[in-house]
């Protein structure tokens, strides 16, 4: 299992490797999307808040969905696009597998054998809004770096 200060780390690294221009707060600990909500306010963020689920398939492969945080996962368009039906994972399975807390997953520097599945309409989206690890630090990129970002990995990635 990582450190979330491991993962931090790894996140500040990557994005000035590709000199992708970011953002970054420090506020109270966010593991829920109400407080995530309350700090937004007080900070004045406009990004789009994102979403990270965490899943399991039958086969113990397991993937990553990365959305906005409104939007809802569709078992069967994950199953259509990756051929195999996802389930949610418990939070101590993820912290097994990822080393972040439940309410705070990153997308960025996962284990190559987790796979990503990204809602391609992250894209288009002016910034995006994510945690590397530490759940009192949030990260904001533009949408049109995600696929530069998440792409840099060996992880498997699949768009929805």
């Amino acid at each position: 299992m990582q450190s979330l200060q491991k993962i931090y780390a790894f996140n500040t690294q990557r994005l000035k490797s590709l000199a992708i221009p970011y953002r970054e707060w420090e506020h109270e600990s966010i593991l829920d999307f109400e407080t995530d909500q309350k700090v937004a306010e007080r900070l004045g963020w406009t990004g789009v808040h994102t979403k990270s689920i965490f899943m399991k398939f039958k086969d113990h492969g397991y993937a990553l969905y990365l959305t906005d945080k409104d939007s809802r996962m569709d078992s069967k368009k994950i199953k259509t696009l990756i051929g195999k039906r996802p389930s949610i994972c418990t939070g101590e399975e993820m912290t097994a597998q990822l080393g972040c807390l439940p309410g705070a997953v990153c997308p960025v520097g996962l284990p190559e054998h987790v796979a990503i599945i990204i809602d391609s309409s992250l894209y288009a989206c002016e910034e995006l809004l994510y945690t590397p690890g530490i759940p009192e630090i949030t990260f904001g990129v533009a949408g049109k770096y995600l696929k530069q970002l998440l792409g840099s990995e060996s992880n498997s990635i699949y768009e929805l």
